[in-house]
């Protein structure tokens, strides 16, 4: 029974987190759509989010997406026009890049960078009592602190993910077009892509970025904040952050290709 009571804990545990993340996620994107919650002191902070998050990542994303496009687009010409099939070239690179490879690519670079910068700079907020000061001015610690970093997340995992898209076509088609696969002109390769794409297509690049972005931002910034005593906790708090942040990357990735194209 001790075993089983156990087993039953944990799932009640799991089931409270997930109810908290819930909850902070509901709350961040119902202030996001009420102006009086962004002053100019959180407008900052959301500029200063995107500016690390997405455009000083954007160059990293875009060395990946030239990898990418070199070592998995350039083989999918050269195979297809081996094999004769050059009409499928569309449908297979809309299924490993769009569908699952960038999502899945944008959000590692995107946790390992900016998640485990966010708990550990609100983890020693938390440890110097910089949140309570906050507090004590009047400031809503949620709204400046933990708002901005959220949507800051969901809206740089989005734009990132479509730079490594475009950039992992653009280069796949090239390296192709240099090793001597049969891709026609870029409007042939582009019209193959785009006539390949379906509204369930975008539907699922959407969600694969935006809910894991809210996810990742949300994890972050209430490990960072529930931080509580020494500064021996902040590392122990960015671990926890790292691991659930890619744990529900997966989760909710499998959960909507099961939804979409199931």
């Amino acid at each position: 029974m001790n075993f089983v009571g156990g087993i039953g804990r944990f799932f009640v545990d799991q089931a409270r987190g997930v109810a908290y993340l819930a909850a902070v996620i509901a709350a961040a994107l119902r202030l996001s759509v009420l102006p009086r919650h962004w002053p100019q002191t959180v407008r900052n902070v959301l500029a200063r989010q995107i500016l690390f998050t997405g455009v000083e990542a954007s160059r990293f994303i875009s060395l990946i997406a030239v990898l990418v496009g070199i070592s998995i687009v350039v083989q999918v010409q050269l195979l297809l026009t081996r094999l004769g099939q050059t009409e499928m070239l569309g449908p297979i690179l809309v299924a490993v890049i769009i569908r699952e490879l960038g999502p899945l690519l944008t959000n590692f670079v995107v946790i390992g960078r900016s998640g485990a910068a966010i708990t550990t700079e609100l983890g020693n907020m938390r440890v110097n009592g910089e949140i309570h000061v906050l507090d004590a001015q009047g400031l809503d610690p949620f709204t400046y602190l933990v708002l901005p970093r959220i949507m800051g997340m969901m809206i740089s995992i989005f734009c990132l993910t479509i730079v490594f898209i475009v950039v992992a076509f653009a280069s796949g088609f090239v390296s192709g077009a240099l090793m001597g696969a049969s891709t026609g002109t870029p409007l042939m390769f582009i019209d193959s892509v785009m006539g390949a794409l379906t509204p369930a297509d975008v539907f699922s690049l959407l969600a694969k970025t935006m809910i894991p972005g809210l996810v990742t931002g949300a994890i972050c910034c209430t490990e960072g904040i529930s931080i509580e005593g020494a500064v021996t906790e902040v590392p122990q708090a960015t671990t926890r952050a790292l691991v659930r942040s890619v744990g529900a990357l997966f989760v909710v990735s499998a959960l909507v290709s099961i939804l979409i194209y199931i």
